[in-house]
């Protein structure tokens, strides 16, 4: 299983997925509504490093965290 991890405001519980890449991940994102503006606009780390490759294999325990633009000051 992987675990989806959903930082700052986009505020929805973490979910654990048996999923092997993030193509497949985004299927699952793309089928909620709140979700398709942080797909459009978001980072994505795997355990904590950053990619932008949707075919990056994913392993049982990984973490994927969805990161999405913050303004600061």
């Amino acid at each position: 299983m992987v675990r989806v991890e959903f930082l700052g405001p986009i505020q929805k519980e973490p979910l654990e997925l048996d999923i092997t890449n993030l193509s497949q991940l985004a299927d699952v994102l793309q089928q909620d509504e709140t979700m398709t503006e942080w797909l459009q606009n978001s980072a994505v780390a795997i355990n904590d490093t950053l990619t932008s490759s949707l075919n990056v294999e994913l392993k049982d325990g990984d973490k994927v965290s969805l990161l999405p633009p913050v303004c600061g000051g």
